[in-house]
């Protein structure tokens, strides 16, 4: 990567935190007009009782507005950043973000507190999971980085099915650690940090750059998203997320540190499936409540208590993520 083209990423990078930062308080104030306010559930926390009304679908801003930097300087300056890499990252960021867009819409417009039904939306992230992977398979290999170890195990037609899970359960679980305020953007920062650096060394400078527009949207809209939240960013924000991290993962061939650089939601996903699991069986809670972060909150934790202890724990997984990736 040359002078020029290193100014041009951080001059998109700067663009694209200043339009955020200039566009999220337009956006808060529309949403608020239009109505397109959170409903907590009945049966949720009675602190987050307050948050309703609250604007929701603000992973509108994050996901539009990196995407059409990225698009913009593409087709306007002499750098080729748009190929199949940067292709399937951008398709599986605004692919999932339209599933949850419509999710959302179902449930701030139509007033159904149910959204997508679960069969619905699980068949639609599968068929963009299937997606990726065809797309994916016909420019790269079905091999598979083992950390560590430092060796490549080539999974042939299983890669299909690594890919598949990869997609579908990581957006889950970014979604379910959109349950307080600033922890699921927050997070989701600090474990797109370590791909940075991967796309780095690896000299994937297209996708590095994408990557960091992400990271800079996520941080203007954390201004907004943080404690007391002036706006959440909804199932739009959160399946998008999850798309683009899994995404990332996949092209920069590190499938498996995506387990040890996303734990935290990795933790939030299986809490919820352990809960559910032993309460149908025994009809007792492990949890006090799912997701983890419900948990806390529900032993007396305030909600800056649960986002910083969950950050830092984030923070060791990355740097121990990124330690292993480039040893």
């Amino acid at each position: 990567m040359n002078v020029s083209s290193a100014l041009y990423m951080i001059s998109g990078c700067l663009v694209t935190l200043g339009l955020m930062l200039g566009l999220m308080p337009a956006l808060i104030d529309y949403l608020h007009r239009i109505k397109f306010g959170q409903t907590e559930r009945g049966e949720g926390l009675e602190s987050h009782k307050k948050k309703n009304g609250t604007p929701t679908m603000g992973g509108l801003a994050f996901i539009l507005v990196p995407t059409l930097v990225f698009l913009l300087l593409s087709l306007c300056t002499p750098f080729k950043l748009l190929d199949m890499n940067t292709g399937i990252i951008l398709l599986a960021y605004v692919g999932y973000g339209l599933i949850g867009f419509i999710d959302d819409y179902i449930i701030v417009v139509k007033k159904d507190n149910e959204g997508l039904k679960p069969a619905v939306k699980f068949a639609m992230q599968s068929v963009l999971a299937v997606v990726f992977f065809l797309l994916y398979r016909s420019t790269a290999s079905t091999g598979v980085w083992i950390p560590i170890l430092d060796q490549t195990i080539d999974l042939g037609v299983w890669y299909f099915f690594l890919v598949f899970i990869m997609f579908t359960a990581e957006t889950n679980a970014v979604n379910f650690t959109d349950g307080v305020d600033g922890l699921c953007a927050g997070q989701m920062v600090i474990a797109l940090v370590p791909f940075l650096a991967f796309a780095f060394f690896q000299q994937q400078a297209n996708v590095g750059f994408l990557i960091g527009l992400v990271i800079c949207a996520l941080l203007g809209y954390l201004v907004f998203n943080l404690h007391p939240a002036k706006i959440f960013m909804g199932d739009t924000g959160s399946l998008a997320l999850g798309g683009l991290i899994a995404a990332v993962a996949m092209v920069l061939k590190q499938e498996i540190l995506l387990i040890l650089i996303g734990a935290v939601f990795v933790a939030e996903v299986l809490s919820v499936i352990i809960q559910v699991t032993h309460y149908k069986r025994t009809k007792k809670r492990i949890f006090r409540m799912a997701p983890l972060h419900h948990h806390y909150e529900k032993g007396g934790w305030p909600e800056e208590k649960v986002v910083r202890n969950f950050w830092i724990a984030g923070i060791v997984c990355a740097l121990l993520g990124l330690w292993l990736g480039v040893m």
